[in-house]
Parts: structure tokens; C-alpha cells; sequence
């Protein structure tokens, strides 16, 4: 039964942060279920869930609307042409997963999940996004924020730096993506390096092995 908590906040970080809060450290592979704890609610191996389950409501899960909402006037012309690409690259890649979720690029209209391409260097604060989550907030590459209110996810947005590097783009659009779907913890390891969650890399630009397992499980096909 799903509890009626209060309007709960959770801003999330998705680029390499320094706060251990964000990632946790294993040394090697460890099993799907842990995996999938590990990234789905910041469960360390055989530990207790640091952050609430949360989901996309059954409602909404298979119609996400996904798009750019602002591009700063100063951000890279050549940047949001990569990023836009990655965008398509990114939906497709998740909608190939088998997980009972569908996303759609939209070009106008109200955005579930809308992405800001914003002036500021990393290291700095976000502004001018108008999302009261992510103004105010300091980024690194990205910047991913998450609000839900009890299980259910109902609002998200994704701040892009444009300080990000071209090599970069693909893998961190995914990667956002990814967490905004309530994935939210990065793993950090020698063994998961290519993961889409590695918190020591920006290389990965599929969903393969336990980063496509752990969003078929927190999705299930009906």
C-alpha cells in the first residue's frame, strides 16, 4: 500500500561528485539484486536503503515526454547539436531495454522530463531555469532533480553545464535519463567501469547486463 507521505524532495546529483552521498564504493561484482539495490535506493551489499524507492506512476511510465526546454543564449552552438542528437540516442536506447516504460521525444507542450542547457562553468550555481530544484544549485557536468511524493515520482529536470566536453555528451545524457527514471545512485568500482552508473567515468553509451536488468526490475512489464 503506498503511504501518504507529505511532498517529499530529493535533488540528485548525476555527474562525478566528491559526496559519498551520491555514489557507493564496492570492490567487485556484485549480484543483480544488490546491483539493483544499490542504484534503485543507495542500499550498500547486504545493507539497509539510504534513499526512497521511487517510480513514474503507472499513468505515466509509458507516455514520458522528454525534451530541451531552454538553451542559454551563450551555450555552445555545436554542443546542442551533439546534445540533441544524444537526446534521440539516449530515449531509444532506454525504450530498447524491455522495461515496462516508454519515453517520447517532444518538441513543444508540457515536458515530464525537460532538459536545461545552461551558461554555467563547472563548479558554479544554476540560474535561470525557473525549476526552484536546480536554481540555486551548484554543478558539476549535470545536474539531475527529482521530486516525489510518496513512491511516485512527479516531477524531474536535468541541467547540462556547458562546460561539458564533446567526448562526454552521449554517455551523460544517458545517464541523466537514466536517473531521472529513479536510478539515482552512482556506483564506484574497478569492476564497473563501463557501467552507465560508474562514478569514475563519462564512456558509456548503451544499457547492457545489470544497468538494463535494474530497469527492467524497477519497471516490470505488466
Amino acid at each position: 500500500m503506498r503511504s501518504a507521505l507529505p511532498l517529499a524532495l530529493a535533488v540528485l546529483l548525476a555527474a562525478p561528485q566528491a559526496s559519498a552521498q551520491e555514489f557507493i564504493a564496492v570492490p567487485d561484482l556484485i549480484s543483480d539484486e544488490a546491483f539493483y539495490r544499490l542504484v534503485a535506493c543507495a542500499a550498500p551489499p547486504g545493507g539497509a536503503c539510504a534513499k526512497p524507492l521511487i517510480r513514474w506512476p503507472d499513468e505515466q511510465r509509458l507516455q514520458l515526454r522528454v525534451g530541451i526546454a531552454a538553451v542559454a543564449a551563450a551555450f555552445p552552438t555545436y554542443k546542442l547539436d551533439l546534445i540533441d542528437r544524444a537526446l534521440d540516442d539516449a530515449i531509444a536506447e532506454i525504450n530498447a531495454v524491455g522495461a515496462g516504460l516508454y519515453l517520447t521525444r517532444a518538441y513543444e507542450g508540457e515536458l515530464d522530463v525537460p532538459l536545461y542547457l545552461v551558461d554555467t562553468p563547472q563548479g558554479g550555481t544554476i540560474g535561470g531555469t525557473s525549476v526552484a530544484e536546480l536554481d540555486g544549485a551548484e554543478i558539476a557536468i549535470a545536474r539531475v532533480a527529482l521530486r516525489s511524493r510518496g513512491e511516485d515520482i512527479v516531477a524531474a529536470a536535468i541541467a547540462i553545464s556547458a562546460d561539458i566536453r564533446r567526448r562526454e555528451i552521449a554517455s551523460v545524457v544517458l545517464e541523466e535519463l537514466v536517473q531521472a527514471m529513479g536510478l539515482p545512485t552512482d556506483i564506484a568500482s574497478p569492476a564497473y567501469t563501463r557501467s552507465i552508473f560508474s562514478e569514475t567515468g563519462n564512456s558509456t553509451v548503451w544499457l547492457r547486463g545489470q544497468d538494463a536488468a535494474a530497469l527492467r526490475r524497477h519497471y516490470p512489464r505488466l
